[in-house]
Parts: structure tokens; C-alpha cells; sequence
């Protein structure tokens, strides 16, 4: 029986002693190893082996990165304005050793460092600047939080601002200030946009005067051309009637007086404001003309050459080619 109870004591020692020397860490964590208080070294993720009653777990750090949510606060910034601010930190530890021992309440030292270093950028802008350059606050906000938590064995991957809330008056101040400045750029456009349609229509009118002026151009230059065509038709007509009186043809200017009579008299008579034709009064002038014209054409046939007569009938022809002219039968 006693036996038996001092060989249970053995056993039960023996599963202490084991379950105190072999330490299983998980993935993502890391273990820290003191030796009578002291820390001796660093317990990877997998199995390991303590000595027993010698060595002891010391502080378990989360390796894996983590979220941090840093408190909405109230930030004054440059310009006297209050805004409030709230932000989210990504971190991950480096060193379990440093991150345990080298800072008490690592999750919160962090979070009240941001929140400090908040205040100070976002105080050093105005509310227009806080409002557009987030990415310039998380830069200056990562630079000067990471060089502070590099002793702590702790990386600081990234910090965002989560939400900026002005004051409601800002509020309403700003989006009547939005809506006047969009209504300034709609009346400018338009205003543009007239600018441009004037210019373009000055220009179509520009183009259409020009080529109108082209054109009257053109129009004058035939008009001149033809008007000199005709005056040397003219004067050519005027050379060869002074020609033939030269030579001592009296028909010849005859014809030519003539020729202005009668178109100067058939212009009066087709006048659309004439009902009646005046006749004028010097008949016989205009009986010389005519009788002079007459004379012009009786002149112009004797100067032709006869025309030899046709023959009456085919069969005078035939004889004619024949060179024997037949009489018809009726003579």
C-alpha cells in the first residue's frame, strides 16, 4: 500500500516535471525565458525544452501585426478651428524581447503616442490643409511614431486618419462656399462659351465679306474685260468704216449711220414705260437711211457671184450632164 501511494507521488511529479520542461509555442507568437527572474532567451513557434524548476515562461508576444484604434479627440487647428480627429495604427512586433521588457502596456504607450503626435500635426495646419492632405498628416504621423517605437522592437507599418469632423457651422460655411465657387465656375464657362461662339461668328462673318469682296472683284474685272471688248470691237467697226470713206465708199458710213438710227429708234420703242411710240419728225432722214440701206444690199448682190439655175426635172439634168440641153416638152 505504501507502495503503491509513493510510486503515484512519483508519477504525479513526473508528469509536473514534464508538463513544466517541454513548452509548445504556436504560430504568429513568441515566448519569452527567465531563469530565476531574469531573462535568458527567446522561445520560437514549435516545441522547446525548460529546465525544470530553473527556468520559467516570462511574457507571451503576439508577433502577427495588429490594429490599434486610437480615441476620437478634439484638435485645434492653426487657424482656431476644433476638429475631431480619430486614427487607426498598423504595428508589428520585431523583437518579443524588447516589446516585453523595454515597455509597460506596449498597445496603449502606442496609442497615447499617437494621440500626442496627432494633436501636434494636425495643430501646425490649417482646416483647409487638415481636409486635403491626409496623406502628408500620415506621413509625418508614421515617421515620427515608427523612430519612437523602434527601441520598443516594434514596427510601425502604417498609420490612417479615420474621420475628420469640422464643427457644423464649418460645416455649412463650407458647402455654401462649394456651391458659390461651382456657381462662379458655371458662369464662367458660359460666359467662355459665348465668347466663343461671338469669335466664331465674327470669323464666319469675316470670311463671307471676304469672299463677297472676292467676288465683286471678279464681276468688275469681266464687266471690264468685256467693256474693253467691246470698245475694240468698236473701234475696229469705226477703223473700217473710216477705211472704206477713206477709199471713197459713201455706203459704207451710210450703213453705219444707218445701223445707229434704227437701234437707237428700237430702243425707244421698247421701253415697258412707253405706251406710245414717238415717231420723229424728220422722216425723210430715216427714208434716206433705209434707201441708202437698200442701196448697201443691192451693191452686196452684184458684187456676189451668179448661181448657176437647176435643172427642172431629173431628165434634164441627165442631159445636162449629157452635155445636149434638152427643151422640156412644153416649149
Amino acid at each position: 500500500m505504501v507502495i503503491t501511494i509513493v510510486a503515484a507521488i512519483f508519477v504525479i511529479l513526473a508528469l509536473f516535471v514534464a508538463v513544466g520542461a517541454i513548452k509548445i509555442v504556436p504560430q504568429g507568437r513568441e515566448v519569452t525565458v527567465e531563469r530565476f527572474g531574469r531573462y535568458t532567451r527567446t522561445l520560437k513557434p514549435g516545441i522547446s525544452f525548460l529546465t525544470p524548476f530553473v527556468e520559467g515562461i516570462g511574457r507571451r508576444i503576439n508577433m502577427m501585426e495588429q490594429v490599434l484604434q486610437v480615441p476620437q479627440q478634439e484638435v485645434i487647428t492653426k487657424d482656431n478651428v476644433t476638429v475631431q480627429v480619430d486614427a487607426i495604427v498598423f504595428i508589428q512586433v520585431m523583437d518579443a524581447a524588447a516589446a516585453a521588457y523595454r515597455v509597460s502596456q506596449l498597445d496603449f504607450a502606442i496609442t497615447q503616442l499617437t494621440m500626442t503626435n496627432l494633436r501636434t500635426v494636425v495643430g501646425n495646419m490649417e482646416l483647409d490643409e487638415v481636409l486635403s492632405q491626409r496623406d502628408h498628416i500620415n506621413s509625418r504621423l508614421l515617421e515620427v511614431i515608427d523612430a519612437a517605437t523602434n527601441p520598443w522592437g516594434v514596427k510601425v507599418a502604417r498609420i490612417e486618419i479615420k474621420d475628420l469632423q469640422p464643427p457644423p457651422d464649418i460645416t455649412n460655411a463650407m458647402a455654401r462656399q462649394m456651391k458659390a465657387e461651382r456657381e462662379r465656375r458655371a458662369v464662367i464657362t458660359e460666359a467662355d462659351g459665348e465668347k466663343q461662339a461671338a469669335i466664331t461668328v465674327a470669323e464666319g462673318q469675316k470670311q463671307s465679306a471676304i469672299l463677297q469682296a472676292e467676288g465683286r472683284k471678279e464681276a468688275a474685272f469681266r464687266d471690264a474685260e468685256a467693256r474693253e471688248r467691246s470698245a475694240g470691237a468698236e473701234a475696229k467697226a469705226t477703223e473700217l468704216v473710216s477705211t472704206a470713206i477713206a477709199k471713197g465708199d459713201v455706203n459704207a458710213i451710210n450703213y453705219f449711220i444707218a445701223q445707229k438710227y434704227v437701234e437707237a429708234f428700237a430702243k425707244l420703242a421698247e421701253s415697258p414705260q412707253q405706251r406710245t411710240v414717238i415717231v420723229p419728225a424728220d422722216m425723210a432722214s430715216l427714208v434716206g437711211s433705209i434707201a441708202g440701206i437698200g442701196e448697201l444690199v443691192r451693191t452686196a448682190q452684184a458684187e456676189q457671184p451668179p448661181i448657176p439655175p437647176r435643172p427642172a426635172n431629173p431628165a434634164a439634168r441627165s442631159a445636162t450632164r449629157g452635155g445636149t440641153a434638152v427643151p422640156p416638152a412644153g416649149s
